[in-house]
C-alpha cells in the first residue's frame, strides 16, 4: 500500500537502530481481520457487546443494489471472540535493501516510513490483547471488514428517492476513478467497558504492512515515533455537544497515521500538514462524523441508538401519517405514503410537496411557473423554469414526491415526521432536519455543503428544511 502525498525535511541517523517504542497514554492502532460483521456473538452469550455502528451517509437504509455482505449501508462492530489488535513494539532505522526483507514477514505487522532512497524507518507491531480492530476501505480483500465505495454527488439537483450520497469530484456524479484508498482506516475498540473507539488513517494490507513512500507527507514527532497523513486524508468531526440532545456541528479534523489530530490542510492532498490540535483526541464518540474523500461514515454508540427509532417504529410512524387521511387540496384525493421497501417508484397515492412554503398535494403536471423576469445578456429569457407554483399560496419552487427517512440511525430522535428536506423531499422528525441542516459535509478537496443524509443531495433554501402542511379530510 503507498500512500503518495509530500515529504518534509528528515535527518535520521543512517545506522541501523533498534529500540522499545514509547507507552502513550492512549491505545496504539491495532490490526483488521476478515471476520464477518457478527462475529462477536460468543457461545453461550444472550447479548454480545456492540461497539457502535457505522452508518453511510447518502443510503437510505440500504445500498442500491442492495446490502451483500461486508458492502453495505450499515455495520455493527461487536465484540469479537478472540483480541486482533496490534501495538507499537519495535523501531528500526534502516537502509533501504533491508527494508524489502523486514517487510516481508507476513506474521508480522509493520508501518514503514520511507525517509529517502536509502534510509526508511519500520515500527513493528505486536499483539494487543486488550483491543479489537476494523478495518474499512474500498478493498474487497479478506482483511477489509467494511467495504466502502464512493457515492454519487449531488449539487442539489432535487432528485434521489434513496440513492447516492455528496462525497467526493466537482461534477456531482460519479467518479470515473475512486478517492477513496483501498485501506483507507482503521477503528480500534477497548474489549473492557467502557469500550472505547479510536480511529487512525490507513489500514494494514494483505501483507499486514502499511507503507508510506517516499512522497508521503510523514514526520518525526517529538518523543522521536514517526507519524504521516494518507493521500487524500481520513477527516473527523465530533459534535460539539451531546450528539441526540443538543445536536450542534464541531470542527473538521484530519486523523494522521498514529491517530493524532491535526487542523486542515489547505486541500485534500496538499503536501504541507495542518497544525497539531492537541486539545482534541481520535476518540470516537456517538454523532463523530468520518470522511473519507468519496464516502461519509457516522459513528453511532449503542446508546445514542436507543434513542432512534427502529425500522418497526418508522412502519408505525408511516401508518399513523397515513390513516390521518390526508388530502390533496385541489383534487381531494386521498393520499398514502408507499411502503418502507419502495424506495425508487412514484407511487399514485404518494404526496407531493411544494418545497419553499412546505403545502403537501397530490401530483398533478400543471402549475409550471413561466420566467417572467428581464431577459438575460443573450437576449431572451427561458421558457420555463421548471419549478412549480404552488395552487395555494403562489409560491414558485421545486415540487418533489415526499418520502420516508428509512434509515434510523440517522434520526436524532423518535418524532413525529413532520417536516422535509429541501429540494429532496425526505421526510422525518423536526430535530432531524434542523440538526442535519447544521452540519457541512465535505465535498471535493475543499468545498463543504449541508446535505440530506438520507440521499446526500445538497440543502437549499434559507434553512434546507421545510414544514409539512397536510391537507386534513373534508368529511
Amino acid at each position: 500500500m503507498v500512500l503518495e502525498g509530500s515529504s518534509e525535511a528528515l535527518c535520521p541517523p543512517p545506522s541501523l537502530e533498534l529500540r522499545p517504542s514509547c507507552n502513550k497514554s492512549q491505545p496504539s492502532p491495532p490490526l483488521g481481520s476478515s471476520s464477518q460483521p457478527h462475529d462477536g456473538v460468543f457461545p453461550g452469550d444472550k447479548e454480545p457487546v456492540k461497539y457502535g455502528e457505522l452508518i453511510v451517509l447518502g443510503h437510505n437504509g440500504s445500498l442500491a443494489n442492495g446490502d451483500k455482505g461486508r458492502r453495505r449501508s450499515r455495520l455493527a462492530l461487536y465484540k469479537r471472540p478472540k483480541a486482533n489488535g496490534v501495538k507499537p513494539d519495535v523501531i528500526h532505522n534502516v537502509s533501504t535493501p533491508l527494508v524489502s526483507k523486514a517487510l516481508s514477514n507476513k506474521s508480522q505487522h509493520s508501518i514503514s516510513y520511507t525517509l529517502s532512497r536509502s534510509h526508511s524507518v519500520i515500527v513493528e507491531y505486536t499483539h494487543d490483547t486488550n483491543t479489537d480492530m476494523f478495518q474499512i476501505g474500498r478493498s474487497t480483500e479478506s482483511m477489509i471488514d467494511f467495504v466502502v465505495t464512493d457515492t454519487a454527488g449531488s449539487s442539489g439537483s432535487g432528485g434521489g428517492q434513496g440513492g447516492g450520497a455528496a462525497g467526493e469530484g466537482g461534477s456531482g456524479g460519479q467518479s470515473a476513478q475512486s478517492t477513496i484508498s483501498r485501506y483507507a482506516c482503521r477503528i480500534m475498540c477497548e474489549r473492557s467497558a467502557p469500550y472505547t473507539a479510536r480511529i487512525y488513517a490507513a489500514g494494514f494490507d494483505s501483507s499486514k504492512n502499511i507503507f508510506l513512500g517516499e512522497r508521503a507527507a510523514k514526520w518525526r514527532t517529538s518523543d522521536g515515533l514517526m507519524d504521516g497523513l494518507t493521500t487524500n486524508g481520513v477527516l473527523v468531526m465530533h459534535p460539539a455537544g451531546e450528539f441526540v440532545s443538543e445536536p450542534a456541528p464541531g470542527v473538521w479534523r484530519e486523523i494522521s497515521v498514529c491517530g493524532n489530530v491535526f487542523a486542515l490542510r489547505e486541500t485534500r492532498s496538499a503536501q504541507q500538514r495542518g497544525k497539531l490540535v492537541e486539545n482534541e483526541s481520535n476518540t470516537l464518540q456517538d454523532g463523530s462524523l468520518i470522511d473519507l474523500c468519496g464516502a461519509t461514515l457516522l459513528w453511532r454508540t449503542p446508546a445514542g441508538l436507543r434513542r432512534t427509532p427502529t425500522l418497526k417504529q418508522l412502519e408505525s410512524l408511516r401508518q399513523e401519517l397515513n390513516a390521518a387521511r390526508p388530502q390533496c387540496p385541489v383534487g381531494f384525493n386521498t393520499l398514502a405514503f408507499p411502503s418502507l421497501a419502495q424506495r425508487e417508484i412514484v407511487d399514485k397515492k404518494q404526496p407531493w410537496v411544494y418545497v419553499n412554503c412546505g403545502h403537501v398535494h397530490g401530483y398533478h403536471n400543471w402549475g409550471y411557473r413561466k420566467e417572467k423576469g428581464p431577459a438575460g445578456p443573450g437576449g431572451t429569457a427561458p421558457a420555463s423554469t421548471g419549478e412549480r407554483e404552488c395552487p395555494m399560496c403562489r409560491r414558485v419552487g421545486p415540487y418533489v414526491p415526499l418520502w420516508l427517512g428509512c434509515e434510523g440511525g440517522l434520526y436524532l430522535d423518535a418524532g413525529p415526521p413532520t417536516h422535509a428536506f429541501c429540494p429532496c423531499g425526505h421526510v422525518c422528525s423536526e430535530k432531524t432536519v434542523v440538526g442535519w441542516s447544521q452540519i457541512p459535509l465535505p465535498h471535493g478537496t475543499h468545498a463543504f455543503h449541508a446535505a440530506c443524509p438520507f440521499c446526500g443531495t445538497w440543502l437549499t433554501g434559507e434553512q434546507g428544511h421545510i414544514k409539512l402542511i397536510f391537507q386534513g379530510p373534508v368529511d
